[in-house]
């Protein structure tokens, strides 16, 4: 007799898979149509939150429902002295741990929800409960863990893999396949493709791999960033009931578009005392206050001076960096995240950006897709979006009315195929507007040659002051030539001169209408 009946086998592999299948990817549904056959439910091929239904898959909770029995059958068989092939094994492990994991999922989201202070992690007063079960269908049957980690390091990738989802599905609302997409890289990004090989060891040192997310502004970079950042391995500490660092303290966002050189040194690498005007105490930057399972997300990393950008390429590099005014070299341990929306492959041919960055950077890639590739896909892409965004602004109970008002509004007065130029920040205004004022005033978009003409418009109108045109003058030259030099030796002026008037602003703006 066989520890798994042939007529189980299927229905024990294709779970066995599911256990460690990216949840966004149509896969899941092929092995949930095969474990259930005709009581399979059709869901969403895109799993996402919506205002009609819970966020629990119907037909995972039918599939533990399954799990449960085959997995007593066969530990029964275990007990009793049946042998067991190698494959056989496996399955019951991989069984196992479906089992396991939606049997504890709730009170490990429960965990999620209450607030952690103090750097410390949550307290799992449970555990005790949970090593015991994973004892009774493994250890007492002669069978360990798979790869033979310990219960607390299964607990641990546990808690990872139920946070993970709640960032990555809560915060990435929608249902067409370019949020689907989205969904099943950031995924990755945290476990990669192999959730097995990252279980067994790819968790010890995934941190050291850079990701970059690219997409056009206001596309919702930063919840990538933040679902990727507050979803790292912690370890459990088994004694102590506690998880040893908390996720909540442990993402540290710097917007470098905002800062000065001198302040983004400032913030990223820390400053001694007197390392400049205002430096009146000692100040650790992020790198130093980040742990090691913690990460810094660096937005708008694209438009970084150069200097900057040597030093990023040294911390990615040795993971080493100093303070302003120091010559000793701290060690960052963390991860680093960065995000733009400009065409790098452009920026580095023109030698506004280091390739030997980018090539830090580009290890894991996530591109966030416009609002207007969203709604192409999937038309109603825009109602999911108004609903969760009105839920943030007033709650579930007044979502409805609220959804419902905005989306007539903009029924009413936009056009049908509207661009949405700003993305979901702008949605994010409009539903804003439309709750405050029952109205929203769209800012009129640009021809790609406007900020040419406006330039022309405010020469001809005599209304300039002499700095102010050199400002304009120094901006339009250096977008022509792509260097402080090159644009210095074209006007006869010195370098830093022209460095000091460029206007930030409008050189963005004569890059985007390119």
């Amino acid at each position: 007799m066989t520890l798994i009946p042939e007529k189980d086998r299927p229905t024990v592999r294709a779970i066995g898979q599911l256990t460690y299948c990216n949840p966004f990817l149509e896969e899941r549904i092929r092995l949930e149509r095969q474990v259930l056959g005709d009581e399979f439910t059709p869901f969403d091929a895109v799993w996402h939150p919506r205002e009609d239904v819970d966020d629990d898959n119907p037909n995972v909770l039918l599939i533990a429902e399954r799990a449960a029995p085959l997995v007593e059958a066969i530990r029964t068989r275990l007990a009793s002295g049946e042998r067991a092939t190698d494959t056989e094994r496996g399955l019951y492990q991989d069984l196992c741990l479906y089992v396991l994991f939606y049997r504890w999922q709730v009170r490990i989201f429960e965990m999620l929800d209450r607030p952690q202070s103090g750097g410390s992690g949550h307290t799992a007063e449970f555990y005790p409960e949970f090593a015991a079960e994973a004892k009774r269908l493994l250890d007492d049957v002669g069978l360990a863990l798979p790869a033979g980690q310990p219960p607390e390091h299964l607990f641990a990738c546990f808690y990872q893999v139920r946070r993970a989802f709640k960032y990555t599905f809560r915060a990435m609302a929608g249902g067409s396949l370019p949020t689907a997409r989205l969904r099943s890289q950031v995924w990755q990004s945290i476990f990669t493709h192999d959730l097995r090989r990252y279980q067994r060891s790819v968790y010890r040192n995934i941190g050291d791999v850079t990701t970059l997310i690219t997409g056009p502004s206001g596309a919702g970079k930063e919840l990538v960033a933040r679902a990727i950042g507050l979803s790292r391995y912690i370890p459990f500490d088994p004694v102590k009931c506690r998880f040893r660092e908390s996720f909540e303290e442990s993402f540290f966002p710097l917007n470098l578009s905002a800062l000065s050189p001198t302040l983004i040194e400032s913030e990223l690498f820390g400053h001694q005392r007197g390392a400049f005007t205002g430096a009146v105490a000692d100040r650790k930057g992020w790198l130093e206050v980040c742990p090691p399972l913690g990460a810094v997300f660096l937005d708008e990393i694209g438009e970084v001076d150069a200097s900057i950008q040597v030093k990023l390429l040294r911390v990615l590099e040795t993971r080493t960096f100093q303070q302003l005014g120091s010559s000793e070299d701290r060690t960052f341990r963390g991860k680093v995240i960065a995000a733009t929306n400009r065409d790098l492959a452009r920026e580095m041919r023109e030698g506004r950006f280091r390739e030997d960055l980018y090539y830090r950077l580009c290890a894991d890639t996530v591109t966030a897709p416009s609002l207007r590739d969203r709604i192409a896909d999937s038309p109603g892409e825009l109602s999911t979006l108004i609903w969760v965004l009105s839920s943030r602004l007033v709650g579930e109970e007044e979502a409805a009315g609220l959804a419902e008002e905005a989306e007539s509004w903009i029924r009413d007065n936009l056009v049908p195929d509207y661009a949405w130029p700003g993305n979901v920040r702008e949605l994010s205004q409009c539903v804003s507007n439309v709750l405050i004022h029952r109205n929203y005033r769209p800012v009129a978009t640009e021809a790609p040659s406007a900020p040419l003409d406006r330039l022309a418009a405010e020469f001809l109108g005599a209304e300039l002051s002499a700095e102010e045109i050199l400002r304009r003058y120094c901006t339009l030259v250096f977008d022509r030539t792509g260097s402080y030099v090159q644009a210095a030796e074209r006007l006869e002026l010195d370098r830093r001169t022209v460095k000091g008037r460029v206007d930030p602003e409008l050189l963005a703006r004569l890059r985007e209408s390119r």
